[in-house]
């Protein structure tokens, strides 16, 4: 690598938000959390990545208080005395390193499969109902069930900002809750919640204006959403830079202060006819701070690794990222599976050891290194 590494790690700040570098962990399910807990190992796996040069610890998502809301084993939750006693010791953790950290707030929507954990006899909650051989597989949300899930992730934000953390994330990619109203591919109510882009992005206007209003003006909120979905890697919720600044408009008006662009290759146009990626796209239309992710540092995507596999994802080449950081095409990287590997990963770039750079492989997913 021979790229200028200083863009990497210059301060950045944004309202009380302020950052030694920009580096940000992104988030990651690591199902190590029994009962929605997480446990002192979980505290050192983010205490480390800290300590070794990490600005900003966006953490695995985090389940809010909905009956529904947690679809896999293992997962944390953000609610209960349990659960944010044992994110406190997190945060303080992250902290006493000179760490900066937000919870990703996260509902899994219709994802979830009848027979889950904690709640086994709920269904999953979702933009419209599903049956299936007569059952009812997915609950098509009410507007008193919206209500309640706004509520959820407004509290989840009240007590984020009370345990100490200094920013949360609302997941709004990858075909969970919030992205399920976001696109036509999973809802297509005929009410005020379905129909126009206006009207399917009405339920996380809804939740980011409680958030908004749950910890104050200043408080920073990150918006995390994607084009792809889990059911559709080539879905796009917006296919124009006119729809995208028409989807991404009512989310600045009700109080998204970062947005993190969530593409499967970071490199790749957006458009055609710009070399700008998702993130490069959303800072241009918004003038927000925005984040960039997507296989950096790694030269497989990490798709190729949600099912079994021998691959092993060598470390790559981040001198084109470091060019359009410097540009300012975004303002921030969040970094993934090369952390999860190696938490020594932001030092060892600071440094120049790029041969120590450890490669990737599924045996990393296996412990919390």
């Amino acid at each position: 690598m021979s790229a200028d590494t200083s863009s990497l790690f210059s301060s950045f700040q944004y309202g009380p938000l302020t950052l030694s570098n920009r580096i940000v962990m992104a988030p990651m399910t690591r199902n190590f959390s029994p009962n929605g807990v997480p446990t002192d190992q979980v505290v050192e796996y983010y205490r480390r990545r800290s300590e070794s040069g990490v600005g900003l610890i966006i953490t695995e998502g985090t389940t809010v208080n909905h009956a529904a809301a947690s679809g896999y084993p293992d997962v944390p939750a953000f609610h209960g005395e349990e659960s944010l006693a044992g994110w406190k010791k997190v945060v303080d953790a992250v902290h006493s390193v000179g760490g900066k950290i937000a919870p990703q707030l996260w509902h899994v929507g219709n994802t979830r499969r009848l027979g889950a954990e904690p709640n086994a006899d709920v269904p999953g909650y979702g933009p419209m109902e599903k049956l299936k051989d007569g059952r009812k597989i997915v609950h098509g949300m009410t507007r008193d069930d919206i209500r309640e899930v706004v509520e959820a992730f407004a509290q989840a934000a009240r007590d984020a900002k009370e345990i100490g953390c200094d920013a949360i994330e609302l997941h709004g990619a990858h075909g969970y809750l919030i992205d399920q109203f976001f696109w036509e591919g999973t809802n297509t109510r005929d009410d005020e919640y379905g129909g126009s882009m206006e009207n399917r992005g009405r339920f996380a206007v809804e939740i980011i204006s409680a958030v908004r209003a749950a910890v104050g003006p200043e408080y920073p909120i990150i918006f995390r959403f994607s084009q792809w979905k889990q059911q559709d890697y080539t879905a796009r919720l917006a296919p124009t830079p006119e729809l995208l600044e028409a989807f991404l408009a009512p989310l600045v008006e009700a109080g998204v202060d970062i947005f993190h662009c969530s593409q499967r290759r970071f490199w790749e146009p957006e458009f055609e006819g710009s070399d700008l990626n998702l993130a490069g796209w959303t800072r241009k239309i918004t003038g927000k701070p925005c984040i960039t992710v997507g296989s950096v540092g790694l030269d497989g995507e990490f798709l190729e690794f949600m099912v079994k596999t021998d691959k092993v994802a060598q470390t790559a080449n981040i001198d084109d990222l470091l060019v359009r950081l410097a540009a300012n095409e975004f303002d921030l990287v969040a970094v993934g599976r090369a952390l999860i590997v190696d938490p020594e990963w932001a030092d060892k770039v600071r440094e120049g050891r790029f041969s120590e750079i450890l490669p990737f492989s599924r045996e990393a997913l296996k412990t919390l290194a």
